[in-house]
């Protein structure tokens, strides 16, 4: 291996004369000059490496983790415990550094990855149809509305339906990420309300190619999925469900609820929080929908002997030569992000996932009960929870925040900047990782700083 050395002047001399280029600036003829960086970067003079180390070493310090402070923060990314277990086995070298296993005779244990994370998310979800894996949740959602698009849509048997609606208590980024790419294949999204909680859907007409909803959904409530469900297939709509993979151990799977397509966000499965990530998206679906499917499958396989192995049975990606077939331009899976969801789901087994589910509502119910009895704070519903809650407070939500942060408490994610009508509201996650002793903590410093802070308002109101 060559070590890498910077081009010289020569060397960008010798290129463009080679491509028959005289200026850098040339080769950026095609772009237009109102999105182009017309002024030089600010960029100071060269430092050593030791001198970047000690940079890079002091901003890295200006970061807080979940084990630097009492962290009550969710809304799609949770604490939840990663077991030593799951770094042991991604982190050796045939899992760590392979890439897509184009040559299944040499990529068996990478492929029978695949197949046994497939099996874990059809069990989760009740659908008989996964993927192996996609990029992370937001993107699952779009996807599952392209592949709406095809069965339902414009062209398509449905007669152009060309209407996604999707529920306001879906996770605002996945709602943003499915009008983005909407937009790009001409469908309209339109919003369903929340009333006390929970999605209430507007009449739907043929013009609806899918109903989106998430469960539980942005707020914490778990929604009625069957009712939802029933009503989108009585007008002629699939429906898809964005789901938390962790409460699927004690509610009712997608799949008896009638849900056509169910996918999600997978960090809870093994995966850290890392900043944000890398996780993984899983998608799953029902036998009728196993063309359109984005992504791959593996599949199990026999060999002329009758041996067992593993394949790539569908790859519906433009990648594998799929071009304007495709149903996805994915090119890569989270390949190890999901194989970390398939070792913690193994470390849990069939009974540790319920009693984590069981764990979290009963810890979600005492820390909703304890916060009721603040002074200034109710609950935004009453409608059931697993691991999040939702309240709202009579006073401006990030003073508070602020105040709990000073005692080493985050008390959780201020809604307002999602959804402006609980511009006062704050959404609460509890984890396996949060104890009773860590909600009495969050309930003794939350209040104080309510009541500091409406002193304060008091004051200057004065």
């Amino acid at each position: 291996m060559t070590r890498y050395t910077s081009a010289t002047e020569e060397d960008r001399a010798e290129m463009l004369a080679t491509i028959g280029v005289g200026a850098i600036e040339e080769l950026f003829a095609d772009i237009p000059v109102s999105v182009r960086l017309n002024r030089p970067l600010a960029l100071g003079p060269g430092h050593s490496e030791q001198e970047i180390y000690e940079e890079l070493r002091a901003l890295a310090a200006r970061n807080v983790s979940t084990e630097d402070e009492l962290c009550f923060l969710g809304a799609g990314m949770y604490d939840h415990y990663v077991p030593a277990l799951i770094d042991s086995i991604i982190q050796r070298s045939e899992f760590l550094t392979p890439y897509t296993p184009y040559q299944p005779e040499i990529s068996q244990g990478g492929l029978q990855a695949m197949f046994e994370y497939q099996t874990a998310i059809a069990e989760l979800t009740g659908l008989p149809i996964s993927n192996a894996s996609v990029y992370e949740g937001p993107s699952a959602v779009a996807a599952a509305g392209y592949v709406a698009k095809l069965v339902n849509g414009a062209g398509g048997e449905g007669g152009g339906r060309r209407r996604f609606v999707v529920s306001r208590g879906v996770h605002p980024h996945a709602r943003e990420t499915l009008r983005t790419l909407a937009r790009g294949y001409r469908m309209e999204v339109v919003e369903a309300p929340l009333a006390a909680g929970l999605t209430e859907l507007p009449s739907l007409d043929d013009e609806v190619s899918a109903v989106i909803v998430q469960q539980p959904n942005f707020l914490g409530a778990v929604e009625d999925l069957e009712a939802l469900a029933r009503a989108a297939r009585d007008a002629g709509a699939l429906t898809i469900c964005s789901c938390d993979p962790l409460p699927l151990a004690l509610l009712k799977t997608p799949g008896e609820c009638g849900v056509d397509i169910a996918v999600g966000e997978g960090q809870t499965l093994g995966n850290r929080l890392d900043f944000g990530g890398p996780s993984f998206g899983f998608f799953a679906s029902t036998q009728a929908l196993l063309r359109q499917v984005p992504g791959r499958i593996a599949g199990e396989a026999r060999d002329l002997d009758g041996k067992r192995g593993f394949v790539l049975t569908l790859q519906t990606r433009e990648q594998h030569i799929r071009r304007e077939k495709a149903t996805s331009n994915i090119c890569t899976a989270q390949a190890l992000n999901a194989l970390s969801g398939v070792i913690y789901l193994s470390w849990l087994g069939r009974r540790g996932i319920v009693e984590l589910a069981e764990l979290m509502v009963q810890r979600a119910a005492y820390a909703r009960d304890r916060l009721e009895t603040l002074d200034g704070v109710r609950v935004l519903h009453a409608q059931p929870v697993v691991r999040e809650l939702a309240l709202e407070l009579d006073t401006p939500v990030q003073p508070v925040i602020a105040r709990c942060r000073e005692q080493g408490v985050n008390p959780g994610y201020p809604l307002g900047g999602d959804y402006p009508e609980h511009a006062r509201g704050l959404l609460v996650a509890i984890t396996e990782q949060r104890t009773k002793a860590h909600i009495d903590r969050l309930v003794e410093v939350l209040g104080a700083a309510i009541a500091a802070q409406r002193r304060e308002l008091q004051q200057v109101g004065a």
